[in-house]
């Protein structure tokens, strides 16, 4: 396999980067395969509490390699469905992975890239960035759970908006809207994306993993069965050595120390 994805660990934080950017950063089977392996790699390691997924050079990811897709030795249909199994796997790993994932948007974010970044749990974009669904466009429906996100956090009717006219959106659109966390200045979406990930890493993970299922199941869910999966998760946490510190150090009125 080629080098197409970089990942390395400083410390507890992972950075995960596209490096194709003769192509936008956009991804064949090969680059998503090995996408797919870091992220199942990187859920199951206990040293790292934190992923951040950028691009190398101007783009953050442009999406399938459509390029790649009309190369398919059987046809376009055949290379989606091959494609798509193992970017749906990707998405699956973030938002199943009980630790905090960021899409640094340092460029264009399109297509699968644009449906990556709604998966991560937090974005930061840089200010002359662009976001785009980009499938309608080219005759394509919305794919990589961009239908499952896009709606929650913009609402139906502007997720049906962006979905019918694809327009280009500004940072200061997709902030607006709810689709990012934080605007960065130019150079320096990385480096806040950090930031946020070590601040989320001296946090308790145990309280992160259980909020963030939650929160990801809570849509297909009747009010009963989210009831006791809280009352589940409030007993977890209530036994994890971070609970019982948060608990102690309420008590004795001093600052929490978590992840010990």
């Amino acid at each position: 396999m080629s080098d197409s994805i970089k990942a390395t660990v400083c410390g507890d934080i992972a950075t995960v980067m596209f490096d194709r950017p003769k192509a936008f950063n956009a991804f064949d089977l090969d680059a998503i395969t090995i996408l797919m392996e870091h992220l199942i790699n990187l859920a199951a390691d206990d040293t790292v509490r934190g992923i951040v997924i950028s691009g190398i050079g101007k783009p953050f990811c442009a999406g399938g390699d459509l390029r790649w897709v009309a190369s398919w030795p059987q046809d376009p249909p055949a290379a989606f469905h091959n494609l798509a199994a193992r970017y749906h796997q990707c998405i699956l790993e973030i938002r199943r992975m009980g630790k905090p994932v960021i899409a640094a948007i340092n460029g264009i974010a399109a297509g699968g890239g644009f449906s990556l970044a709604l998966a991560c749990d937090f974005r930061i974009m840089a200010r002359s960035a662009i976001m785009r669904q980009a499938y309608t466009s080219n005759g394509l429906s919305i794919d990589g759970g961009g239908t499952f996100m896009l709606p929650r956090l913009v609402g139906l009717a502007k997720a049906l908006e962006i979905a019918a006219f694809d327009e280009p959106i500004t940072a200061e659109q997709a902030l607006k809207w709810g689709l990012v966390t934080k605007v960065a200045d130019d150079g320096h979406v990385i480096e806040e994306a950090l930031k946020l990930a070590e601040e989320l890493s001296r946090r308790p993970l145990c309280s992160f993993a259980w909020s963030k299922k939650l929160l990801t199941d809570s849509f297909g869910n009747s009010l009963e069965t989210q009831l006791e999966l809280e009352r589940a998760a409030l007993r977890a946490c209530a036994a994890h050595p971070d609970g019982r510190e948060g608990i102690s150090a309420f008590l004795e009125k001093r600052k929490p120390a978590f992840n010990r």
